[in-house]
């Protein structure tokens, strides 16, 4: 697996996260990736082979392992991490329709026209609910695979003997020994703790986005208030002033008009 390349499309994310997001990214690939591939690997790499069962049967401690480990540590790790990282593909490439969009625009229209977006990766409209989305898919990804985990493994646990009961073509009941269990165990529960994390900082992402989505609307809102208010003064007071100058008007009219007809009447 080229983690490599993984890890060079994600860092393209943090233009567009948000810092707990930034944080995420930290703890998937310090304490996540970087452990799977530095020991999570070695450790697990010899799991089948030092698999030992009190029998010679063949095919029995095969049949063995396959019924403990109907699915292996190692690989349902890599297969988290690669579902767990993808939804954030997403916002990249809803950043990329956007500034395609804006380039044709411009082609189409000039240089010097309206651009459709102020920020391509601006966080509003579409882009946010694509990027809250994400964040959805991860939560549900990573609460999952926890759950597959515990499922296949009861409590995270390895323990150090495991019995094959009724399990063709083992005699009877065989008692098989996993290598390095404690070893195996310290790892488990130290990747579903890195997860657990994930998952916290997941959810906080989500109250935060959806909090400061709630608090510039109730902004806006109180912003428009305000202007139909004063408006409303505004336009109050304009209506007796307009009266009051008719009035003033209306009267010097009058008043000019009975100095005209004065000499008149004089001279009658």
């Amino acid at each position: 697996m080229d983690w490599k390349t993984l890890q060079g499309l994600l860092s393209g994310v943090n233009k567009y996260s948000t810092a707990f997001s930034r944080i995420w990214l930290s703890v998937v690939f310090v304490f996540r990736v970087l452990v799977y591939v530095v020991a999570a690997e070695r450790v697990w790499g010899d799991e089948q082979k030092d698999f030992d069962c009190n029998t010679r049967q063949p095919g029995c401690t095969n049949v063995c392992y396959d019924h403990f480990f109907p699915m292996s540590h190692i690989r349902l790790w890599a297969l988290q991490l690669i579902f767990v990282t993808c939804p954030s593909l997403l916002v990249i490439m809803h950043v990329a329709y956007r500034e395609d969009r804006e380039k044709k625009n411009r082609q189409k229209h000039g240089e010097n026209c309206r651009r459709l977006y102020s920020n391509t990766g601006k966080k509003h409209g579409g882009l946010w609910w694509t990027y809250l989305l994400s964040l959805f898919f991860k939560l549900v990804i990573e609460i999952l695979f926890l759950y597959l985990l515990h499922k296949m493994w009861d409590s995270f646990d390895l323990p150090r003997l495991v019995k094959c009961t009724n399990v063709d073509p083992c005699p009877n009941t065989v008692d098989c020994y996993i290598a390095r269990p404690t070893e195996k165990r310290i790892f488990t529960y130290f990747m579903v703790g890195a997860s657990s994390i994930c998952i916290v900082l997941t959810v906080c992402e989500i109250f935060y986005l959806i909090f400061k989505r709630i608090v510039r609307g109730a902004q806006k809102w109180r912003k428009s208030t305000k202007r139909s208010i004063s408006y409303t003064k505004a336009s109050n007071c304009r209506y007796p002033l307009k009266t009051e100058e008719k009035d003033k008007s209306s009267l010097s009219r009058s008043v000019a008009a009975l100095r005209a007809s004065a000499p008149s009447l004089a001279a009658g």
